[in-house]
């Protein structure tokens, strides 16, 4: 929600500074993203007039200008097809760094003739979409004039963030209540005063479902002039973000944003009878004002006249019906429609007009007929014409139930000494109806306003006085504990999981908190995706599904991570993943990935490989505790790793770990470049540890020097390197303290099949120096062990 410190001047008599307002804003609750002033941006650009306009020599669709600018009088090459002579646009000269397109102005030829600057398109500004042609400013405009004075943009833009309970926050004079409320002012808001009717309305309305549409009014205005709306209104509407279309629709964008009452006008000339609230029917469509078509279902409200669907309620009128510099006769629609319909329609159909985000959170239901008035209004006086009797179909929902309500609960609930007539005077301030209970009751009989349908308890009132008086003078307490209470001890995963985010930082990795969610097409990509797994009610289409492991958001963030110039992306997350074939369908885990892209120098280190990545995956591993020793390497991946570059680590048949390269097809369905090296490790898969015992006391430390002996053995060419180290590492672990491969044969010399596997054994002496016999005896049990878990055979 944007808005302006002049706009929001008109509702609110203050003399606070903006910075005052900016502060209390945020001490009431509302979150305030940004506070930009465009006059900054647009300081290099002035007024300028064009005194002729030529044929480019060597361009059919070029003009060459003849411009009035602040310089003196410039040739400048325009494309603009509304460029003409007489025209005052926006003028920028040599140097200007332009926001639209990214450039910066230089003195270059455009088909042979210099343009000595630029005439500007509201698109090329950033203050709108339209890039048709150049602006057309104001006339009387004084050549010179810089470009944010004339446009009226040197005035702040504040723009928050309206949390779903809050639809009033939606319009600048809901903002103001709550700031004159909070002591920083007093609301200036005109009461909007009905327009009485010359005529009866030609055009009846009825409504056939009232629970998607409970309420729904209108009128005719026939003999209007439609047009480009007045600077003020084009001003206001641009500052904010919205272009500005005509007179029409301006009014009804104005009233959306300044009252948080969305309304529609339709071209009545185009209208077959009645107009009707009802639900969809089966093979229904039409196109929307935004130029698609949407086909229409059962459970969407729709408004319909006898032959046609004009628009979705709440959301979007259609193409047909809408208004043009033709028009001459509007029928006006201010109407009530269920927010939860509306929500559903939204996401159904992927619109999300300021309409529907208004209706989708709800509206005032008490301002349905008052903002058809307040519009009618503001067409009669900038467009002309008459008004017909207003037409209502339906009745006004009920107001919210009253609340009985202590005034003690402030301090019971929130810490706050606050006398009951301030207590009565926030809520006063705030829309609220209050009265006494009885004569001899300190309670109060609290009436919510229509537009605060969120409040629904006492403890809501105690929110709204504590946010009013200042969250900040609770008192900062300790919440009391039981007498004994010690605070549980972290559990084995939760410990091992912060453990493993210390070990995989210390490689090198980013840390990443994504969401637990993904879109689905992503999730079956990673071997999810079930219809056990979708979420039924997504905080966003593309979050629609539990995800099946933390790589593909892991991946998608390292990916956007090098569109923007950092190609060597490590991050990790330690989070859960959802399987339906769990017990639980949660999984602790912790996931890293590595878009590993060196350097463009001629000296570039060599590209990371798989065996890159499994390091570091042994090195988190072993800080966890796991019995690296004992994993098994095995080649059964899921189908979303690589084969033959992606390995899996277990205990017996149990999956501790995977690594490696994810398959090039998984990528192409999540939108990132191969390759892509990753690691998985499941917490929950690891065995337990094992209780301490007493320490025994340490052995005398002696200076021993540890020695090595190589040994090569010759395997069928199946037999996996990790099992021949495993049983060499496993022939005596008191003497053998490593064990290395060194060396893979496979050649002439080598009968087919079979491969040569040498090793490096490192002992290490505990309590003297070995002798011939002992090391004999160590190399015998290498040699045993070996044979005896590969079928191998000692290579002479």
């Amino acid at each position: 929600m944007k808005f302006t410190l002049s706009w929001l001047k008109e509702h609110l008599a203050t003399d606070a500074s903006l910075d005052d307002i900016v502060e209390r804003m945020t001490m009431t609750g509302l979150e305030v993203e940004s506070v930009e002033n465009a006059g900054a941006k647009l300081a290099p650009f002035t007024v300028a007039r064009i005194i002729s306009a030529a044929k480019h020599p060597n361009a059919d669709k070029l003009q060459v200008c003849q411009v009035e600018t602040k310089l003196g009088t410039l040739e400048i090459v325009c494309g603009a097809p509304n460029a003409r002579a007489g025209l005052v646009t926006a003028f920028a000269p040599i140097g200007t760094y332009i926001p639209g397109s990214g450039i910066t102005l230089e003195p270059k030829p455009v088909r042979g003739v210099v343009s000595n600057g630029m005439l500007c398109s509201g698109a090329e500004l950033e203050l709108d979409t339209d890039a048709d042609g150049i602006l057309e400013l104001d006339p009387e405009l004084k050549v010179g004039t810089p470009l944010a004075e004339a446009l009226h943009l040197n005035d702040p833009v504040v723009d928050i963030e309206v949390t779903p309970n809050r639809p009033d926050w939606l319009g600048v004079h809901g903002i103001a209540r709550d700031l004159a409320a909070a002591g920083l002012g007093k609301v200036t808001t005109k009461p909007v005063l009905p327009m009485p009717g010359r005529f009866p309305s030609p055009v009846k309305v009825t409504i056939e479902n009232n629970e998607a549409c409970p309420m729904f009014s209108g009128r005719l205005i026939r003999g209007v002039k439609n047009g480009p709306s007045p600077a003020w209104l084009q001003t206001r509407l641009r500052a904010v973000g919205l272009r500005p279309r005509n007179i029409l629709v301006d009014i009804t964008n104005f009233i959306s944003l300044d009252r948080a009452r969305p309304l529609h006008v339709y071209d009545a000339s185009k209208l077959k009878g009645a107009i009707h609230a009802r639900l969809g029917r089966e093979g229904e469509s039409f196109k929307a004002l935004d130029g698609n078509v949407y086909d229409v279902t059962p459970a969407m409200c729709v408004i319909a006249d006898d032959e046609k669907v004009l628009g979705l309620g709440g959301i979007m009128g259609g193409e047909e019906s809408g208004c043009s510099e033709a028009t001459t006769d509007v029928f006006l629609e201010s109407a009530y429609f269920d927010a939860t319909r509306t929500h559903a329609t939204g996401r159904a159909t992927g619109i999300v007009s300021d309409a529907q985000y208004r209706f989708a959170r709800g509206v005032d239901s008490g301002f349905v007929v008052t903002g058809l008035e307040l519009a009618t209004r503001m067409i009669l006086d900038l467009c002309g014409g008459e008004a017909s009797e207003v037409v209502v179909a339906g009745e006004e929902p009920a107001p919210p139930k009253a609340i009985t309500f202590d005034p003690d609960r402030v301090r019971a609930l929130a810490g706050i000494d606050v006398k009951p007539t301030r207590v009565r005077a926030i809520l006063k301030d705030l829309g609220f109806e209050t009265s006494a209970e009885g004569q001899s009751s300190k309670k109060l009989i609290v009436q919510p306003p229509t537009w605060r349908r969120d409040v629904e308890g006492s403890a809501d009132l105690v929110e709204e006085v504590a946010r009013i008086e200042g969250f900040d003078k609770m008192p900062v307490l300790a919440p009391p504990r039981a007498a004994g209470f010690r605070a549980p001890t972290a559990s084995v995963g939760e410990s091992r999981s912060r453990i493993g985010r210390r070990a995989a930082a210390s490689l090198g990795y980013n840390e990443a908190i994504t969401w637990s969610f993904c879109s689905r097409a992503h999730a079956q990509a990673f071997g999810g995706g079930s219809e056990e797994m979708l979420v039924s009610n997504p905080i966003a289409s593309d979050l629609d599904c539990m995800r099946p492991s933390a790589l593909p958001n892991l991946l998608v963030a390292a990916q956007r991570n090098a569109d923007r110039g950092f190609d060597d992306a490590r991050l990790f997350e330690a989070g859960p993943a959802y399987r339906d074939t769990t017990e639980t369908g949660q999984l602790r885990t912790i996931a890293a990935t590595w878009l590993a892209r060196p350097p463009r120098h001629w000296r570039a280190a060599p590209q990371p490989d798989i065996f890159d990545v499994k390091r570091d995956l042994m090195i988190v591993l072993e800080a966890l505790g796991a019995p690296v020793a004992s994993l098994q390497t095995s080649t059964d991946v899921p189908a979303h790793w690589r084969p033959g570059r992606a390995g899996a680590l277990r205990l017996g048949n149990k999956p501790v770990a995977i690594f490696g390269e994810i398959h090039p097809r998984a990528l192409k369905a999540i939108g990132v470049e191969a390759p892509a090296l990753a690691f998985e490790i499941f917490v929950d898969a690891l065995p337990q540890p094992r209780a301490k015992g007493r320490a025994k006391p340490p052995l005398e430390k002696l200076d021993l020097q540890p020695l090595s002996r190589d040994f090569a053995f010759i395997v069928d060419d199946a037999v996996a390197a990790a099992d021949v180290v495993r049983a060499a590492i496993g022939a005596d672990k008191t003497l053998i303290s490593d064990v290395s491969l060194f060396d893979v044969y496979r050649g002439e010399r080598m009968q087919s099949g079979k491969k040569s596997l040498a090793i490096e054994v490192t002992l290490q002496p505990r309590e003297k120096t070995l002798t011939d016999a002992d090391i004999e005896a160590v190399s015998a049990k290498v040699v045993s062990a070996v044979m005896k878990a590969t079928g191998g055979t000692l290579r002479g």
